[in-house]
């Protein structure tokens, strides 16, 4: 069955951490059934003017809102766990995910995802770009651009209509006839640092 849920995150400057909305937008069986929203207080009320352009997020509108903390445990219960994530650009948004936890000393969720980007650029090759606007254009989607409801739900619908489109009823089976895999979200790197303080081993110097 096509299941996975799309996530996008907006930030308020370059950091990673500072995380200002998360979107996520749950696809069972081909089919959107649930929606997930929430604006974030960053650890740092720190706004680059060049991002707010971008998203129209101030500062004010999440100076009382939920701290990422706070928001984790719905967001991966109700939303997250056991699911395949797919993002546009997946790499911004894993990588905010990963350092917003660090963040907050929460340990990383074993998931697996995957990106539209990578996705659309095999499953239509001719289009002059594979941005998110460009491919809601394509499939006649209308939306505000940089909201992260808005984005996470467009990308969900990308890759609804790309696994149509190669005619696939899972998100799995996409990637095979593309010659893609899923990534990760636990890297080599940490997946060893975890099973080492799992251990419990520790070092002994003589």
């Amino acid at each position: 069955m096509l299941n996975f849920v799309a996530l996008d995150f907006e930030t308020a400057n370059e950091s990673k951490n500072s995380a200002i909305s998360l979107a996520v937008v749950t696809v069972e069986d081909g089919r959107i059934t649930k929606r997930g929203y929430s604006l974030i207080k960053p650890p740092v009320m720190q706004f680059n003017q060049e991002f707010i352009g971008i998203h129209g997020i101030q500062p004010e509108e999440v100076l009382n809102k939920p701290t990422f903390d706070q928001l984790w445990p719905a967001i991966y219960n109700n939303h997250l766990k056991g699911k395949l994530l797919v993002a546009h650009n997946a790499k911004f948004d894993i990588d905010v995910l990963r350092a917003t936890l660090d963040h907050y000393n929460i340990e990383w969720p074993d998931l697996e995802y995957t990106c539209t980007v990578r996705i659309t650029r095999k499953v239509w090759p001719d289009l002059v770009n594979h941005k998110l606007n460009t491919l809601g254009g394509f499939l006649g989607i209308k939306f505000n651009h940089h909201n992260a409801l808005d984005d996470s739900e467009v990308c969900a619908k990308v890759a609804i209509a790309a696994a149509k489109e190669k005619g696939v009823d899972s998100m799995r089976g996409l990637l095979h006839v593309i010659n893609m895999k899923t990534d990760f979200f636990i890297t080599d790197e940490r997946r060893a640092q975890m099973e080492v303080k799992q251990s419990g081993t520790q070092d002994t110097f003589f």
